[in-house]
């Protein structure tokens, strides 16, 4: 049998004598022999270590580029979910910073840029938000949602004609007589004070004399007839617009206990921002009236729920 000295090289047989001599000093007298593990050959250790170094190497160079699609799609997700929750909290900082780990993760996307840049316009950057926006539109040229959002940017920032010319670009990529964008467009002349004869006729013709139109399009029909001076008029639709948003958030408030907590708070957030518009409307018409106490009740409750035109919130 082949024997190995202490350093892990064989032993000829002919030097059985040389091996003794090379056997480790016997403990001092008084103390227990101490048992020496079983030496591995030194070619046995070099395979091991050499096949530690290979996997090293080439593991995560097989392993990683095959995992990382999951990987990026999970960092995502999760980013989203953070972003939703934070927007819930109402810190819309630590939102505009989960979207941007989800976009530095996923890569430039035109329905992530919109999302933040609606959050940054909210949390008052509005110059990174229009950064966002004109992003997203240089993606998709086509794509009316960034002109969408970019036109309320241009809105907080002053800039009427460019607002317009967005607006009207999302009725061009629109189709036909689509509701949204004609709400839409109707929604910006009012903000900025134009053209209101054309966006009556734009909301009209979203409406298209449906006894079922949504809270969003009573209010912006009622926002125009005040700034056309029909006080009347205007009330009465701001009235059946916020009736009908507080039903939604009644019924909305029904599903607690069978949806996601964070998603449910969320969507009562943003509920409650439509909402504080509308009561900021017909706070403006019922001043016209002359209905003072009406109107400082409803500036004041649309104040609490986070009317603010310097967010966006308009």
């Amino acid at each position: 049998m082949m024997r190995y000295d202490r350093d892990g090289f064989p032993i000829p047989p002919d030097f059985d004598a040389g091996f003794e001599a090379l056997a480790p000093d016997p403990p001092p007298r008084g103390r227990p022999p101490t048992v020496q593990p079983p030496r591995r050959p030194a070619g046995t250790r070099k395979r091991w270590i050499l096949t530690g170094l290979i996997a090293a190497v080439l593991l995560p160079s097989i392993v990683i580029p095959e995992m990382m699609p999951a990987i990026r799609q999970m960092v995502v997700e999760w980013s989203l979910e953070q972003a939703a929750a934070r927007e819930a909290r109402d810190d819309i900082g630590g939102a505009v910073g989960a979207v941007g780990r989800a976009i530095r993760w996923h890569g430039d996307d035109v329905e992530l840029l919109c999302m933040r840049s609606l959050l940054r316009l909210e949390d008052r950057d509005a110059a990174g938000a229009l950064k966002d926006a004109d992003r997203a539109a240089s993606l998709s040229p086509t794509s009316p949602q960034p002109l969408r959002v970019r036109a309320l940017i241009q809105v907080v920032l002053g800039e009427a004609d460019a607002a317009l010319e967005d607006a009207q670009a999302v009725v061009e990529m629109s189709a036909e007589g689509d509701p949204e964008a004609l709400n839409h467009r109707a929604y910006v002349r009012a903000l900025v004070g134009r053209d209101l004869p054309a966006a009556l006729e734009d909301v009209d013709a979203a409406i298209g004399g449906r006894t079922d139109a949504s809270p969003e399009l009573l209010d912006t029909r009622g926002f125009i007839l005040h700034l056309l001076g029909r006080t009347e008029e205007a009330i009465d639709q701001l009235n059946q617009a916020i009736d009908g948003m507080q039903q939604n958030r009644r019924q909305l408030g029904l599903l607690a206990g069978r949806v996601d907590r964070t998603e449910l708070a969320r969507r009562l957030r943003v509920l409650d921002h439509g909402l504080a518009v509308m009561l900021h409307h017909r706070g403006l018409a019922c001043a016209d009236a002359g209905l003072e106490e009406q109107s400082n009740q409803d500036f004041e409750l649309a104040r609490k729920k986070g009317f603010d035109p310097s967010r966006g919130i308009f």
